[in-house]
């Protein structure tokens, strides 16, 4: 098993489990820190995205753009990345991160739609930048589905691909059949994105990596959209037990889980029953926030609002459908809409 390159996503992941309220001191201070322990890769962004202050996807306290250039200014080894997802993101916002001094851009889509990234990998690679696509929601497809979006990537200029378990869904099983799938077929870096639904985001990474995973994601404290990521300080623990030395200062991270993150969280990180509802139906957890809010709006459950989304195979950029959902859940227990 080779070391991997680790990326930390608690300024982008972890967005949404602060309501996108992170500001400029909070961004210095977590950058700060992931970089004086080593951290090579750090993501800022909104949650969603570049450009993905909305109304559909929640609105930020502060400017994307200021937080990433607060995080260019502060990081002395540290390569800043973000994450963008076309049609929410546009060639402008990928720009003008790159002018701000970004180094890693995240591209991502549904793992069957590939085809529309073309043209943002030819810009990121004209812009300079280590161009990462992202394959979300990849327990939807099986292994050859994703080997042919990723080989799309891989000639689009993709200097790694990831598979993404976007709702916590995947069993370490379907993690060794992607991953391995796709380093057998690829000549560039695969990488792999956890989520904790079903409690599996460090044993699902362990498995990524046995299975030949170059690049691997975490977040402090495990921030992150519904059950959230692997904790970045548990990756680097495990790790070490394996005698696989990541030159990342594990006492550092502890402290800054413990002692920046942990405060920030308006709600523990845990696996209660709307977010097992979302990763044993498969259901995207960025909805995680918007389909509590709707369930309290209309007086029905959040998991009953999952177990449906599920059903529909809801995907990112489909929010409008959690409403439709609440609705047609209340009506039909007779309750007033």
């Amino acid at each position: 098993m080779k070391i991997p390159r680790l990326t930390d996503t608690t300024l982008r992941d972890g967005d949404h489990a602060v309501s996108h309220s992170y500001t400029p001191e909070m961004v210095r201070t977590i950058v700060r820190n992931l970089d004086e322990a080593g951290v090579r890769i750090i993501e800022v962004s909104h949650g969603s995205g570049l450009n993905g202050s909305t109304i559909q996807q929640g609105f930020s306290t502060h400017s994307e753009f200021d937080l990433i250039k607060v995080a260019v200014e502060t990081a002395k080894q540290a390569k800043i990345a973000s994450l963008f997802v076309p049609g929410i993101g546009t060639s402008d916002e990928l720009r003008e991160a790159a002018e701000i001094g970004i180094s890693v851009i995240r591209i991502a889509v549904h793992c069957t739609e590939a085809d529309v990234t073309e043209q943002y990998f030819r810009l990121a690679k004209e812009l300079g930048l280590e161009a990462v696509g992202f394959l979300m929601m990849s327990h939807t497809q099986p292994a050859n589905v994703l080997v042919e979006q990723a080989k799309l990537m891989e000639s689009y200029g993709a200097d790694c691909v990831y598979v993404v378990d976007s709702a916590g869904a995947l069993v370490q099983s379907g993690v060794r059949e992607r991953v391995s799938a796709l380093k057998e077929a690829l000549t560039i870096e695969v990488g792999f994105h956890a989520h904790n639904n079903l409690g599996l985001a460090i044993g699902n990474t362990m498995t990524a990596l046995e299975a030949g995973a170059d690049q691997i994601d975490g977040t402090l404290r495990g921030l992150g959209a519904g059950a959230g990521n692997a904790p970045s300080e548990v990756l680097v623990a495990v790790l070490n037990k394996m005698n696989l030395d990541t030159g990342i200062n594990l006492s550092i991270l502890m402290d800054v889980a413990e002692e920046v993150v942990a405060p920030l969280m308006e709600t523990p990180i845990v696996i209660d029953r709307d977010n097992l509802s979302s990763g044993y139906a498969g259901v995207y957890n960025s909805f995680l926030l918007h389909v509590r809010h709707a369930a309290e709006k209309f007086g029905v459950k959040a998991s009953e609002i999952m177990e449906e989304l599920g059903k529909r195979n809801a995907v990112a950029g489909q929010e409008d459908w959690i409403l439709d959902v609440a609705v047609e859940l209340a009506e039909k227990k007779g309750l007033k809409v």
